[in-house]
């Protein structure tokens, strides 16, 4: 069995749907899990020991999809505990751990980031993400269990609610207004489609020779600049390529009234200069490297006209 671990994201959805086409048995944990025919559904809160302890007790491999709310305070107090409750619980279970995680701990990097890029974080949410990355790792090296971290970049794709591409471009083009970008249009920028991501994970879990080592998700090479992804956006949608840039004085006003958008501020630096992100790892081992982007954002667009 495996045990998806904050359910009822895009990619969570996904990866279900692919384990249970391979007769896999699934069950899926959140706060309010969604449900989805053939899986169990398990109500508990990862912040509890106990309850993190049914949530992966008789599975053999956990998936730790969790996202918590874009907030400083709570990611400090709730990331940290939520790492250390869910380690805990597949030590005393004997079930192994996947962690999706994000790029925040590399920090600002002139170079394409990679499984080797060292931890420099460049924000506050980046100094937690690289500690708990740290910790898992630290305890894998350790033989207390086994475990490995698989990241994505920024990321794209149908049904992907929470992916700022989906916010700032499709969303807007599916209603016929004016698409935005954040801060610079003019750099490469990877972005990872989340049907990539999930099969990517669904890979990695069944392959024993992956496990105690940190993947990049298939995520496609030369990846097109802000304008471009807009442009391949537009014609997919069947619009002209509107579209507006979001600076940061003008964020910065907007923070002011918008806690979500002021809680985005110190991230902005993966907008001003090139954001590449390498997978070369992954399609070395899997012999795939991703969907390329004029065809992921065509079947992102469609799931909006649908």
């Amino acid at each position: 069995m495996i045990a998806i671990l904050g359910a009822g994201g895009a990619i969570g959805d996904s990866l279900a749907k692919m384990l249970l086409a391979k007769n896999v048995a699934v069950r899926l944990v959140g706060r309010n899990p969604k449900a989805i025919d053939g899986t169990q559904s398990l109500t508990a809160d990862l912040s509890d020991a106990a309850q993190s302890r049914a949530a992966v007790e008789g599975a053999e491999t956990a998936c730790l999809l969790a996202g918590l709310r874009y907030d400083l305070t709570i990611w400090r107090e709730q990331w940290p505990r939520i790492m250390r409750n869910v380690i805990e619980a597949c030590k005393h279970s004997g079930t192994k751990l996947l962690f999706f995680d994000n790029v925040y701990m590399y920090g600002r990097v002139d170079e394409p980031m990679t499984e080797a890029t060292p931890y420099r974080p460049s924000s506050k949410k980046g100094e937690i993400r690289a500690a708990i990355a740290t910790l898992l790792m630290d305890e894998a090296r350790a033989g207390n269990l086994q475990a490995m971290i698989a990241r994505a970049a920024d990321f794209y794709g149908p049904q992907t609610k929470n992916g700022v591409p989906n916010v700032l471009v499709l969303e807007p083009y599916a209603r016929g207004g004016t698409a935005s970008w954040l801060v610079n249009a003019r750099v490469p920028h990877s972005l990872t489609f989340t049907p990539d991501a999930a099969w990517g994970v669904a890979m990695l879990i069944e392959r024993d020779a992956a496990w105690n080592q940190v993947w990049h998700l298939p995520t496609t090479t030369d990846p097109p600049t802000g304008r471009a992804f807009i442009e391949m956006a537009a014609v997919s949608f069947g619009v002209a390529p509107k579209y507006r840039v979001l600076t940061k004085p003008m964020l910065r006003l907007v923070g002011l009234f918008n806690p979500a958008v002021r809680e985005s501020l110190e991230m902005l630096y993966q907008s001003e200069r090139p954001y590449i992100f390498d997978s070369s790892k992954f399609a070395a081992e899997f012999g795939f490297s991703g969907t390329p982007y004029a065809d992921g954002i065509r079947i992102a667009a469609q799931s909006y006209q649908k």
